[in-house]
């Protein structure tokens, strides 16, 4: 799955561990000291409009970032020389990984200019005086340029990025075609190559760019939220908390991701056997096609039972998972409102600030939690990839799973039943 793609991918895929945090650490502890006392500083108000990219402090980190991509692909182009898909599984991932990042960047716009828009709206309704129609037409016009924008940078993502997963898909189908004679005899092998690779990039696809999309918009908005904070000085229950918002975001999403892993913790295996037990039914119904000895009533009616016992445990299972789920969301729609309520009552923030912290607030705790919101695509995912690594078992001269060696047995006694038949 991995090692048809990308060069030596559990170092790859550390070091680009290592290499993020390094960076990170690097700038908010040296590199942005450097730009201030060089004078790449953030202006007091933050622009809201496009002009928000060639702000100096911007354009400074933009460089930084773009030096930190180009050096670890640099790296790995000179490590992994042979490797042939090179060009796409290392320098199509750090593209991904800039554009996703100016996507977030957009985000801040967006979030910048809901203070003015709404800060304008709260004095209209309260007809404070000099307020003119041309006010919110130019607003708006500026929210247009952004969305636009957004619109833009969103179609050709998803249209590299499909791309990207295909090669991806290529590179599997090619690794598993290329050993298809050691293959062949597993259970579902040309549903393996074929669906399961499909589900497999597919699946990726979405929860890739999901992860990337969720760790740089940690990395944007969790300092944004650390400023807004400074409106919330008390919050119910605890009282005064410093930088109260930050905490209680970390605190609610860590909760929900601990919460939905406990309650979830059998589904991913019971999906794994679950693709099981419907390809073994699947085959057999398939051989009786050309072989009357296959498919016979008791063989069949054991096998649709395995499929039932496998479903009956899984409802039962997603039951209490949904229950923990939908609980928690619906808690979650209140969480921020009941954290504000003495904020709010004293007045101490205007409605611009307000969608600014409710914006950068959902962000943030949205981002952390990635695993409640994919959690169900992560199972798929998890139980696809048990599949597929039982099939490259195979190739690797290990030891089958249990459900696939009973496979095999199954198949020997059809074909010495095929061979015993009288002609």
């Amino acid at each position: 799955m991995f090692h048809s793609f990308f060069p030596r991918p559990k170092l790859f895929f550390i070091s680009a561990a290592v290499w993020s945090v390094v960076t990170i650490l690097a700038w908010y502890f040296i590199f942005a000291g450097i730009g201030d006392k060089a004078g790449f500083v953030m202006p007091e108000q933050e622009p809201y409009d496009l002009s928000y990219f060639l702000v100096p402090a911007n354009l400074y980190f933009y460089a930084y970032f773009v030096i930190c991509l180009l050096l670890f692909g640099a790296v790995w182009s000179f490590l992994a020389k042979n490797n042939s898909w090179i060009a796409w599984s290392v320098w199509g991932s750090l593209l991904i990984i800039a554009v996703t990042y100016f996507s977030v960047q957009i985000s801040v716009i967006l979030n910048n200019w809901r203070r003015p828009f709404f800060d304008l709206m709260q004095n209209a309704l309260a007809k404070k005086p000099g307020i003119t129609d041309t006010d919110f037409y130019t607003l708006m016009l500026i929210f247009a340029q952004i969305a636009f924008l957004s619109m833009f940078v969103s179609i050709l993502t998803d249209f590299f990025t499909s791309h990207y997963i295909f090669r991806w898909r290529t590179a599997m189908n090619n690794f598993y075609t290329a050993n298809w004679e050691r293959l062949r005899h597993i259970e579902g092998a040309s549903q393996r190559v074929q669906e399961d690779t499909m589900r497999f990039s597919s699946t990726l696809e979405t929860l890739g760019i999901s992860l990337i999309n969720s760790v740089m918009t940690l990395v944007v908005f969790l300092p944004i939220l650390l400023g807004l904070s400074s409106y919330v000085t008390e919050i119910p229950i605890i009282g005064a908390l410093p930088h109260a918002l930050f905490w209680m975001a970390i605190f609610w999403s860590i909760f929900g991701t601990l919460l939905l892993a406990l309650a979830g913790i059998k589904l991913p295996g019971l999906n794994f056997r679950n693709q099981r037990v419907e390809a073994a039914y699947r085959k057999e119904l398939v051989y009786g096609e050309d072989n009357e000895n296959r498919a016979q009533p008791v063989t069949v009616k054991e096998l649709f039972a395995n499929v039932r016992k496998n479903y009956f445990r899984m409802y039962w299972h997603y039951l209490y998972f949904n229950v923990a789920r939908y609980a928690y969301l619906q808690a979650d729609a209140l969480f921020l409102i009941f954290l504000l309520i003495p904020t709010i009552v004293a007045a101490k923030i205007t409605l611009g600030i307000w969608q600014q912290i409710s914006t950068a607030f959902g962000q943030v705790s949205s981002s952390l939690q990635y695993l409640i919101s994919s959690w169900t695509t992560i199972i798929e995912l998890l139980s696809i990839h048990k599949r597929l690594k039982a099939f490259e078992a195979a190739i690797d001269g290990g030891p089958l799973p249990e459900i696939d060696q009973h496979y095999l047995e199954r198949e020997a006694q059809g074909g010495e039943m095929a061979a015993n038949k009288p002609t």
